[in-house]
């Protein structure tokens, strides 16, 4: 099971650090990718990271603002997101797939968590 937590409602430019908790597995094992969906639009890849090498993906448009990272010690995945913009306004999701490459594609992943609500505005 993931578990994701830590949306809500910022401001222009403010900063939110989203966390995925993982129960029942390690994941260590898993690359983790972080999706959104904003309404009337499709779900989209913003950020992966794998498990094998630690590399990391970013969608273009928040490259250079969000951070994923991992803390395999605490079964917890994280994206750190700074510079937040009205058009980051979405529902977070966290997911994770057992093969060890990181992907932006939805449809690669194997497990879904609940999503969390961002809302950016002033």
């Amino acid at each position: 099971q993931l578990q994701a937590s830590g949306g809500g409602l910022v401001q222009p430019g403010g900063s939110l650090r989203l966390s995925c908790a993982a129960s029942g597995f390690t994941l260590g094992y898993y690359a983790i990718g972080w999706f959104r969906q904003a309404p009337g639009k499709e779900r989209e890849g913003v950020s992966s990271i794998s498990s094998n090498d630690g590399r990391v993906y970013y969608t273009d448009s928040v490259k250079g603002r969000f951070t994923i990272s991992r803390d395999n010690a605490k079964n917890t995945a994280y994206l750190q997101m700074n510079s937040l913009k009205p058009e980051d306004t979405a529902v977070y999701y966290c997911a994770a797939r057992g093969f060890g490459t990181g992907s932006l594609s939805p449809g690669a992943y194997d497990y879904w968590g609940q999503g969390t609500l961002v809302t950016v505005s002033s």
